[in-house]
């Protein structure tokens, strides 16, 4: 039961703690999970990111999904979300009822400008991570490249490249095995 409460109280520091959704959470996921409590290691939680961006949902929380199931099963991955939801549920519950009356103040109006600022160093900072840790070859390199121009530039579901860029990896990575 220990565990489970832990499970609970990270995701819960996590997801009270930090602004600016899915993706900023992903470098204190990291930290926390990897760094921290050694119950990941950096290429689990890379893959957990990978599933989580291919499933339905916000990222972290799936990611949260996955460490808890990792750690405890069915029981790990219910309390490991509900740790990662509980906390944003209650604040921007609280939020939404007072954001209409302050929304236009100034001061209101420069904290969200600069939180929104330090959200993109973390995006940015997670992005830089995820690199270095999955484009280790040219390989890498063209899958990345095909897949940010298919994103960026096309209208073709961000679902549909995730999924054509594992199966061209798995290929790929087939013919390197039957070459070798």
């Amino acid at each position: 039961m220990k565990e489970l409460i832990d499970l609970f109280l990270v995701f819960a520091r996590i997801g009270g703690f930090t602004f600016g959704g899915g993706y900023a959470m992903l470098p204190i996921i990291q930290k926390e999970v990897v760094e921290e409590r050694k119950w990941a290691t950096d290429e689990e939680v890379l893959d957990y990111y990978a599933i989580g961006q291919c499933t339905p949902g916000i990222i972290a929380i799936n990611t949260a999904t996955f460490i808890g199931y990792k750690r405890k099963g069915i029981l790990g991955s219910i309390f490991a979300t509900a740790g990662m939801v509980a906390p944003s549920l209650v604040i921007i519950t609280i939020v939404a009822m007072f954001f209409q009356h302050f929304q236009d103040y100034p001061i209101v109006q420069h904290a969200l400008g600069g939180i929104r600022v330090s959200v993109v160093a973390l995006i940015t900072h997670t992005i830089i991570k995820m690199w270095n840790q999955s484009v280790k070859d040219w390989i890498g390199i063209v899958l990345f490249t095909l897949s940010f121009l298919l994103i960026a530039f096309t209208n073709i579901s961000p679902v549909f490249v995730i999924l054509l860029s594992g199966a061209l990896g798995t290929l790929i990575n087939l013919r390197k095995k039957v070459d070798s």
